[in-house]
């Protein structure tokens, strides 16, 4: 075995041909070989290639910045973006709208074992997971704008069982993000947030006879690295790329330098967070922790979830649950912000295919995410709002498979309360309604759900419903609300409305509730 070549970032970039595919490493602002994907597109800039590309990454990356993927957004420059989600990354979003590219979002963990199905020849993956929404053929297939014809899913019957098949991409060239490598080209990435898709990228690329490259803080003589620590062998790895620790293309993540916490790399106390003001999200994440038990496995998702975990900490039982992150931490208290995607205190890590294989399977007992429509069928979207491109993520995958599913949300978009005396009091109602009577995209299938008996709430600050067999069931209702006016003419469908509860006044108090599980 030979010594790894060490290029500079343009050369490597150089690496790339026109209408290659090239598979980019990330999570949101992290693990982004940064070094590399601007070097990419500085020879565009300057040369006019490499042109015609087709960008196939796993996680949305960036920060709304150009940075990342976003580097690739110049008219010739990509053909074609397949992806798990689009809401970081505006330009390429903008050619999706202007049709001047093709696009396809495919649910993140489908997206992350086929990297991995890829790198073995498998004909390609097979998965439950998306039918009956945007993913399913009969529903778009993902396709993202008029300019995307051709179907890159099929849907399939296999021992008497629907299955959605994608089949086998090969990837030209990747590039990676880790943090050292040794002369041989073995690479460790002990300062990133989580392994990723790293080995499987490399290992897909190698195998289809492409050219991987990894972009790493320091090359350092063979023998020096625990070969325990390696994650992608020096076998996979055409050549590597030094990028400097206090270089920022090179930060843990974006606009973040290293913090060993985030790593795995030593325990912090974590002091309890001061408590949150008892607003709308506050309401929410408290009736929501409410479904905790004891012992549970969970994936919180971004946004108004978040509030579950800051309620569970300040009720003293943040202990209870194992949290999860879908890129690959376990335990711990998960990042927000461009942090999200790390994990403070993380008891393990495992692969990114590998977590979803987790889930996949029913590993989650419960999980938490966000609505943004709502619809009579119990339909869930958040990755297609009005005219704009955010794509599903893991949500498709988590939803679908966690053995409890809780949605939450405000029940109108932008609506202002009074509350902290045991009644909630609409101050001004939202201008939208999110419970409509189809949603403008389905990223999680009530309709399956219900078939398959799934235990579903949807949790509002006013009010609180069920899936069931036969639809949508109002089963609550906040102190102080009017069932009629202000949560049955607040929607655009009637759900079933049978024995109405009161949600829990301790909900609406501004003092710590005293909630056990």
């Amino acid at each position: 075995m030979g010594q790894v070549k060490v290029l500079t970032a343009r050369e490597a970039a150089d690496l790339i041909k026109d209408n290659d595919t090239l598979t980019i490493s990330g999570f949101v602002a992290n693990g982004i070989p940064e070094a590399l994907n601007t070097a990419a597109e500085e020879r565009f800039l300057e040369t006019g290639s490499p042109k015609n590309l087709t960008l196939f990454y796993v996680a949305g990356t960036g920060n709304k910045d150009g940075s990342h993927a976003d580097h690739f957004a110049h008219d010739g420059m990509i053909k074609r973006v397949i992806g798990g989600h689009f809401n970081f990354v505006p330009n390429i979003c903008q050619m999706l709208y202007d049709n001047k590219i093709e696009g396809y979002n495919i649910p993140q963990g489908a997206i992350a074992q086929m990297l991995r199905d890829s790198a073995g020849h498998k004909i390609g993956t097979f998965t439950h997971v998306g039918l009956g929404t945007f993913a399913d053929p009969r529903n778009g297939g993902g396709r993202l704008n008029e300019a995307t014809k051709e179907d890159i899913v099929k849907l399939m019957e296999i021992e008497g069982q629907e299955q959605l098949f994608y089949p086998r991409h090969g990837i030209d060239v990747a590039f990676i993000r880790g943090t050292y490598a040794d002369e041989l080209g073995n690479v460790t990435m002990e300062k990133e947030m989580a392994p990723l898709d790293c080995t499987a990228q490399a290992m897909a690329v190698h195998n289809n006879g492409g050219t991987v490259i990894v972009q790493v803080e320091r090359v350092v003589k063979a023998g020096q690295l625990d070969s325990k620590l390696v994650k992608i062998p020096g076998i996979y790895v055409d050549a590597v790329v030094e990028c400097p620790a206090d270089d920022p293309k090179q930060s843990q993540s974006i606009n973040c330098t290293y913090d060993p916490a985030y790593s795995g790399n030593t325990q912090v106390p974590v002091s309890s967070l001061e408590p949150k003001v008892l607003d709308a999200k506050k309401i929410i994440g408290r009736r929501a922790a409410m479904e905790l038990k004891k012992n549970v496995v969970v994936n919180l998702g971004v946004g108004v979830p978040e509030w579950v975990s800051a309620v569970a900490a300040e009720e003293g039982i943040a202990g209870e649950m194992t949290l999860t992150v879908e890129c690959g931490p376990i335990g711990g208290v998960p990042g927000g912000g461009l942090r999200f995607g790390g994990t403070l205190n993380a008891q393990a890590y495992v692969d990114e295919s590998y977590q979803f294989d987790f889930y996949d399977g029913g590993g989650l007992d419960l999980c938490y995410l966000g609505l943004a429509e709502v619809d009579i069928d119990g339909n869930v979207n958040v990755s297609r709002l009005g005219t704009r491109i955010t794509g599903s993520g893991g949500f498709t995958n988590i939803s679908s498979n966690s053995k409890k599913a809780v949605f939450c949300g405000t029940f109108t978009n932008g609506v202002k309360i009074k509350t902290g005396d045991g009644k909630l009091t609409i101050l001004e109602e939202g201008k939208k309604h999110k419970f409509v009577n189809k949603v403008t995209e389905i990223t999680f299938s009530g309709v399956v759900a219900g078939k398959n008996d799934k235990s579903v709430l949807y949790v509002t600050e006013r009010a609180v419903f069920e899936l069931k067999a036969d639809g949508v069931h109002l089963i609550e209702v906040a102190p102080g609300i009017d069932i009629q006016t202000q949560v049955l003419d607040q929607m655009d469908f009637k759900p079933i409305v049978g024995e109405v509860k009161v949600m829990d006044p301790r909900i609406f108090t501004d003092e710590v509730m005293g909630l056990t599980i």
